[in-house]
Parts: C-alpha cells; sequence; structure tokens
C-alpha cells in the first residue's frame, strides 16, 4: 500500500505541471499590445485597430491550405446567428454568442474554462438575436448585450466585475456590437433604429464602468447638423451602431459607422437627416466629433451604414491617402481621405448594379437620385441593390501583400417597397414599412436568376476588380485575409467554409458545416501551429433572406440552425 502511495503521490507530482502547464498565466492586454497586435493572437474584432481582417500567419497557405483538416469542434448550444469571431491572446479563446453567452475555452483544444450567459427580461423580444463578439482589455472581457448593458467579465473566472446600463431596452434600445477598447475607454454603440430611438455612440471606463462620453448620431436642435431634421423628429430618427469602430492611434480618432434614418420613408422627415447613413470621426478622449461624411442623404431604403471604414494608407491615382475605405451597402465602394480632424471625399464607383444614384458630385461625393426610385408613403418603388445592399454587417477584408480589398457583395438584387404611415408608440417597431414586405421584398432580375452572391477583389490603387467568385444566392460571408495568399469566408446557404487564392480568386479548399456560416473568421497561433476558426449558425438576416428568396422562388430552401465553434489546422508532419 505504502509503495502504491508513493507512486500516486509521484504520478500526481508528475501531471499537476502538466495540467498547470497547459495554458501559461493570462497575459493582461495593453493599449501597446492593440497597437501592435501579435501575429499569433487575434485581440480584437477585426484583428487590428485599422479593420483589416487580416492575419499576418502564414504557415497555412495557398500551397497547402487544401490539407486543411478539423483539429476541434465545440457546440455552443445556442440557436440563431452567431456572427463573433473567436477572439485568441495567447491560448486562450473568447467566444460570443446569441443570447449575451461568452464562452472562455482553451484555445489549442477546445476545453471549456468558464461560460457565462446574462440574463435578460423574459417580455425582451431580440429582434437581432446575436452578438458580434467582446473586446479584451487589461485581464477583462468586456460585452454588450441586447438588453443594453456593458458587462465587464473577469477573463480568468468569467466573474462580472462590473455591468452598466447604457440605455433603456423598453425604449427599443439594444447591443449587439463587440465593444472597441482604447487608452482605458470601452466603447459601444447602440441598435433600435427600428423601434425609433435616437442612436450614439458612447465610452465607458474600462476599471469602473463609468461613464465618459456620449454622442448622439442624430443631430440635434443648436448643433451642428441640427437643421436637417423638421422638428422634433430627430428624437426618433434612428441612426444606429451595428458595428465595431476603427481606430487611428496616430490621430487619437475612431470612426463609426451609422446606420439608416428612422421611419423608412424619406418624406417623413425631410432634409438630409445628419448623421444617418454616414461615417463619423470621433475623438476617443472627449467623444467630440471631428469630422464625418454623409455617404447618402434622406435615405429611403434601408441602406445604412454600419460597417466602419478600414484604414488603408495607399495610393491611388497617384496621389498618396492616408484612407478610409467603405463598401456602401448603396452598392458604391468609398474611399475617404482621413485627417486629424474633417474626412475628405476622395472617389467612389458602383461595386454592385445601383440604379438610385445618377451622379455623384466629384468634389464632395454627394449623391443626386433617379425620383423614379425613391421609396415613399403610399408609393410602391423598385430599387437596386435591396434593401440588404451591396454589402450589409459582414466585414470586408484587406491584405498588405496583395494590395487587395476583398468584399461579401449581394449583386444583380433588387427590392420593392411600398411606404405606409407609421406612427410612433415607445417600443414598438417604427417602420414605415409592413413587415410583410420587409420578408417578401426581393425582386429577381434576369442577372440574379444567374447568380447574387459574390467575393470580389479590388486593387484600390486603380480602382479596378481583380476577381470575382461568385454564388447562386446569398453571400453572408464576414472575410479573412492572411499573410498565406488566402481569403476565408462562408455566408452561403450550402453550409460551407471556404478558402480562396488571395491574387487570383481560385477555390482552393471548402468544409460542410453544420449550419450556414455568417459568422467572422480569426487565426491564431499556438505551440507553433497555426489555427483557423470560425463559428457556423445560420440566423437573423441571413434567415430572413432566405425566407424573402423562398417566397418568391419556385424552391425552398432550409438551412439546419445551432451554433459550432470550427477549428482547422494542417496536419502533424
Amino acid at each position: 500500500m505504502k509503495t502504491m502511495m508513493k507512486r500516486t503521490a509521484l504520478a500526481a507530482a508528475l501531471l499537476a505541471p502538466l495540467v498547470a502547464g497547459a495554458l501559461p498565466a493570462y497575459t493582461p492586454v495593453t493599449d501597446a499590445r492593440l497597437n501592435k497586435p501579435e501575429a499569433q493572437n487575434w485581440l480584437m474584432y477585426r484583428a487590428n485597430y485599422a479593420g483589416w481582417g487580416y492575419s499576418p500567419l502564414k504557415q497555412v497557405s495557398d500551397k497547402n491550405v487544401d490539407k486543411l483538416q478539423l483539429a476541434w469542434a465545440f457546440s455552443t448550444g445556442m440557436t440563431e446567428g452567431h456572427q463573433a469571431p473567436p477572439i485568441v491572446n495567447n491560448g486562450y479563446m473568447f467566444v460570443a454568442t446569441p443570447n449575451n453567452q461568452v464562452i472562455c475555452l482553451e484555445a489549442k483544444t477546445g476545453r471549456e474554462i468558464w461560460r457565462y450567459k446574462k440574463t435578460i427580461p423574459d417580455e425582451l423580444q431580440q429582434l437581432h438575436p446575436t452578438n458580434r463578439g467582446v473586446a479584451l482589455y487589461g485581464d477583462r472581457v468586456y460585452i454588450a448585450t441586447t438588453d443594453a448593458f456593458l458587462v465587464a467579465l473577469d477573463a480568468k473566472t468569467g466573474k462580472e466585475v462590473w455591468k452598466t446600463a447604457v440605455a433603456d431596452w423598453k425604449s427599443g434600445y439594444y447591443m449587439t456590437l463587440a465593444p472597441l477598447a482604447a487608452k482605458g475607454k470601452i466603447m459601444i454603440g447602440s441598435s433600435g433604429g427600428e423601434y425609433g430611438i435616437r442612436g450614439f455612440v458612447a465610452a465607458f471606463d474600462a476599471d469602473t464602468g463609468k461613464e465618459a462620453w456620449r454622442t448622439y448620431t442624430i443631430a440635434g436642435p443648436g448643433e451642428p447638423g441640427g437643421d436637417s431634421w423638421p422638428g422634433d423628429t430627430y428624437k426618433r430618427g434612428g441612426g444606429s451602431v451595428w458595428i465595431t469602430g476603427t481606430y487611428d492611434p496616430d490621430t487619437n480618432l475612431a470612426f463609426w459607422g451609422v446606420g439608416n434614418a428612422g421611419p423608412w420613408m424619406a418624406d417623413t422627415r425631410s432634409g438630409d437627416n445628419l448623421y444617418a447613413n454616414s461615417v463619423l470621426a470621433l475623438d476617443v478622449d472627449t467623444g467630440k466629433l471631428k469630422g464625418y461624411h454623409q455617404y447618402h442623404h434622406n435615405d429611403s431604403w434601408d441602406w445604412d451604414e454600419v460597417s466602419a471604414p478600414l484604414l488603408i494608407d495607399l495610393e491611388h491615382k497617384g496621389k498618396k491617402v492616408k484612407s478610409l475605405v467603405h463598401a456602401g451597402r448603396n452598392g458604391y465602394l468609398w474611399m475617404l481621405e482621413r485627417t486629424d480632424s474633417k474626412v475628405n471625399y476622395v472617389d467612389a464607383w458602383p461595386y454592385v448594379t445601383q440604379n438610385v444614384f445618377t451622379q455623384l458630385d466629384p468634389k464632395t461625393g454627394r449623391p443626386t437620385y433617379d425620383p423614379a426610385r425613391i421609396p415613399a408613403t403610399g408609393k410602391t418603388v423598385n430599387f437596386c441593390p435591396s434593401l440588404w445592399g451591396g454589402k450589409d454587417w459582414p466585414p470586408e477584408a484587406y491584405n498588405p501583400h496583395t494590395g487587395l480589398l476583398y468584399i461579401p457583395a449581394q449583386n444583380n438584387l433588387c427590392s420593392e417597397l411600398t411606404g405606409e404611415p407609421v406612427k410612433y408608440n415607445k417600443g414598438d417597431l417604427y417602420l414605415g414599412v409592413s413587415i410583410e414586405n420587409v420578408l417578401t421584398n426581393v425582386r429577381m432580375t434576369l442577372e440574379s436568376k444567374v447568380h447574387i452572391g459574390e467575393v470580389q477583389a479590388w486593387d484600390l490603387k486603380t480602382g479596378k476588380k481583380v476577381w470575382t467568385h461568385t454564388y447562386p444566392e446569398m453571400n453572408w460571408g464576414p472575410l479573412m485575409t492572411t499573410a498565406g495568399n488566402l481569403v476565408f469566408g462562408g455566408g452561403t446557404n450550402d453550409r460551407k467554409f471556404r478558402a480562396f487564392n488571395a491574387s487570383t480568386g481560385k477555390l482552393l479548399w471548402e468544409f460542410p458545416t453544420n449550419s450556414g456560416v455568417t459568422g467572422v473568421p480569426s487565426s491564431f497561433e499556438v505551440d507553433g501551429e497555426q489555427y483557423v476558426a470560425v463559428q457556423s449558425g445560420w440566423g437573423v438576416d441571413a434567415e430572413r433572406m432566405q425566407g424573402a428568396f423562398n417566397a418568391v422562388l419556385d424552391k425552398k430552401t432550409t438551412v439546419p440552425q445551432g451554433g459550432v465553434i470550427w477549428v482547422f489546422k494542417l496536419p502533424r508532419k
């Protein structure tokens, strides 16, 4: 017995370091690390502040990606839209899912470390039951929730450190975006434009959760742009912020995309309706508006321009530009110039079929509209692109080696909307279009019967498209590109996750997952091996577009529900 006890003690002594050594001590996330993220980690929503969606890792490349195989998979236990990237910090993976859940996993094995789920009121109906990710800062994890709370968690245990009520969910406010962390602040944006909220971006002290500043995305009386709203319509003017902002540490400006104005029909709110459908440049210390560009004014098409622009320094048509690049929901690819204050227009051109803009002002980029293509109360109007736009929220990606911008596009698709009167009631939908119309809005063209979804690659120096990969139906796949000359993305109703040659667009690898892939991919390295990770889980707008297709097409397509984290790597040699 004594010998056996000695052997057991010896085995325990040998095993303990192995278990304890499976993961290193948690490494706090500092401003310095966020400014220059390590190649082996994916520390924020799009991997860097510039919003590139780019991994410098190149072990997995266009030469060997066909050998990529499953490393591990993990069921999240949730249905609906799984859209968040797996965020990785030195072996710790943090994944946000629908229903305000965060799961911490061992990135190498998929072993669950902890799980957090915020309880929301039973009577809260989630219009967009999703979450697009967490922010890491210090030794904490931050999540914005659908009941409009910002919550700080201990990264090592998942325990709540603090939570702050950001807005009143009973008025229609909610949040789905990944917070942006910088300089001791956690920044978020509000959703709820469909309910007649007045959108905002706000910052909170990372240590205490105390609000530092709040800047409304809809200008009020006495504020610059306040005269672009009639009467008190600004109070219900929408301007949601769905997606994480990008950040330029050199100028201390964060750039946020702003959604459409509410209600949808422009004839109910004459004027430009600043700052709906715009990009805002906000000072991170104060929240002061330093500059903006409105992509289109007085919107009637639900083309909310919520994706933050990518920060890319490049040469365009012989001129060096510190640019802001945005593939607009309005179907135009926009190139702007960022300075330490204002935002300047540089160039723009359509990247999908667009029949609303007749011209752009060459100096300001302000579009002129075809009056026959403007939906209004009591009118039925057909227009392209559809209300889901040339590109909805799924982010573009930029690869500094190829110099190409990659866009997950919806081409050739149009909508038909009929405006109707609407009265504001707190907490009720405030659209000006019937839900039935929204769910059956798509109109097929001869071209859309051939294909709709695309992955496009653009040379920003020349403004020329380099390659296009097409899908028969939709593409709701966020993109990631890597130094291995690859572009990864899903987004189709056949449940597949794919890899393309970043230079040529050649399809190199695909994997059928359990559900449609609308998650943001990420890549990381542990113990010298590169991994590629993505969430699969169909829902929200992808599911609603599928329903709209099913309403107008002869065939019906059903995409399975259920969230799974998929992680891939090359086989060991």
